[in-house]
């Protein structure tokens, strides 16, 4: 008799399912996934679904509403082991500007009508919610990060995960530093490797689509970056962006601004 297979439900929350489509894009490997565990829930790739519990739940996507506060509390009790796939998971992604600015003025900016809006004042990863066993940043994720993962979890091991910046992809690939050759900012420096260092390789400066990396002299960073800015406010923009509201980030961009308020 064949052993039960481990359940899978991939969710999404507030995000642009891009993530979610990493997980699709594996193509080959997610042959060779499905016949390894059971994707009892994911509505990105069929209506099929299975109540949990599950053994493994995958949550995409940022908490900003009221609804999403409880839909992450019944997802944390359906599931054994909870994984924040992506940025908005793991620090409450692009939509967390808001988290540093009015909201009411964000929002009449863009809805015509945006008395009709329901949501929170903040975006917050789901670690501020309920309890998150593994975390996966990116924008989108690494879907060779993900089945690591995933292939981790499955023979009790532990992820064997990248713990350096972006700055050594850009030597290991030959990629030459745009911030030192050609003066463009670059978040590298401070942010953890997993994209390929894509940006750079192409000639602009990183982003910090992965967050901040795990050993990093951040204040020194933002000292060379201030001297490279093209436009006023460059550096704190930078800060502010995709993953700005992770805690490395957010005080850089703090003591940053306080600094030129001086």
């Amino acid at each position: 008799m064949n052993p039960r297979k481990p359940s899978i439900a991939v969710y999404k929350f507030s995000s642009c399912d891009g993530c979610q489509l990493s997980l699709l894009n594996m193509e080959d490997e997610l042959l060779d996934l499905a016949e390894a565990v059971d994707i009892a829930y994911f509505l990105e790739a069929t209506r099929a679904a299975r109540p949990g519990p599950y053994d493994i739940a995958i949550v995409e996507g940022s908490i900003t509403t009221e609804h999403e506060v409880e839909r992450i509390k019944e997802v944390r009790r359906d599931a054994k082991i909870l994984i924040a796939l992506g940025t908005c998971a793991t620090s409450g992604g692009v939509q967390a500007l808001r988290n540093f600015a009015d909201h009411k003025v964000y929002a009449s900016k863009v809805y015509e009508h945006p008395e009709f809006l329901h949501y929170l004042p903040t975006s917050t990863p789901i670690a501020e919610h309920v309890a998150v066993d593994l975390e996966l940043w990116g924008c989108p994720v690494n879907k060779r990060q993900v089945l690591e993962i995933i292939t981790a979890l499955l023979n009790n091991r532990r992820p064997n995960l990248p713990q350096y910046s972006v700055c050594l992809e850009c030597k290991r690939s030959g990629t030459v530093c745009v911030l030192v050759d050609k003066g463009i900012p670059c978040m590298g420096p401070a942010t953890q490797a997993g994209c390929g260092a894509i940006c750079p390789s192409n000639g602009r400066g990183c982003y910090g689509c992965f967050g901040p990396a795990k050993s990093t002299n951040v204040d020194s960073l933002v000292h060379i970056l201030r001297n490279a800015e093209r436009m006023p406010g460059e550096t704190e923009r930078l800060f502010r962006g995709i993953s700005g509201n992770a805690p490395a980030f957010q005080m850089a961009a703090e003591s940053f601004i306080s600094k030129e308020k001086k």
